[in-house]
């Protein structure tokens, strides 16, 4: 429900970097830093003039949020986006985790995409893992981070709360 509620804030028009105050000020109630908090842009969402989209990128870098292109693999974006733009991580698209079992090249994609992103200083998120299988070649594979149906499915966040709560 946050990431959606980021995601409406970030597409409405541009007012300022006090527009985010109100989350800056939640995380510090929570002793929590601003890079708690991961705003994350589609390839799609770069592609074909995103001037405006990156004034705003730049405000949440400004303010110490992070940034992560997502579904990174999925679409046209150039390898030149990872430099161009500011960003910390890289997701990677969950179409590629769907038949990751190590016997094809699904593997060594993600192997590349690894070592590329961390001789750039990014994080890797791999998104769609579902098997323990795909959680461990990911290991291996050097990737930072994964989210998927295996460490949960989605949730509300009073179930969120109850879950954090046990």
């Amino acid at each position: 429900m946050f990431r959606d509620r980021l995601a409406q804030e970030m597409r409405k028009a541009d007012r300022g970097a006090g527009q985010y105050q109100g989350w800056l000020d939640y995380l510090r109630e929570l002793t929590l830093p601003p890079q708690s908090i991961v705003v994350e842009i589609s390839e799609g969402a770069l592609q074909g003039g995103a001037d405006p989209l990156l004034g705003r990128l730049a405000q949440c870098r400004m303010l110490g949020l992070q940034v992560a292109l997502d579904h990174f693999g999925s679409g046209h974006a150039s390898l030149a986006y990872l430099k161009r733009y500011d960003i910390d991580q890289v997701k990677i698209d969950p179409s590629l985790a769907q038949t990751l079992d190590g016997e094809g090249g699904e593997l060594a994609l993600y192997e590349a995409i690894v070592a590329m992103a961390h001789k750039l200083g990014l994080k890797v998120v791999a998104e769609g893992v579902e098997t323990a299988v795909q959680r461990a070649l990911l290991v291996d594979a050097g990737c930072d981070y994964a989210q998927g149906y295996m460490f949960g499915r989605p949730m509300t966040a009073q179930e969120l709360e109850k879950l954090a709560l046990r």
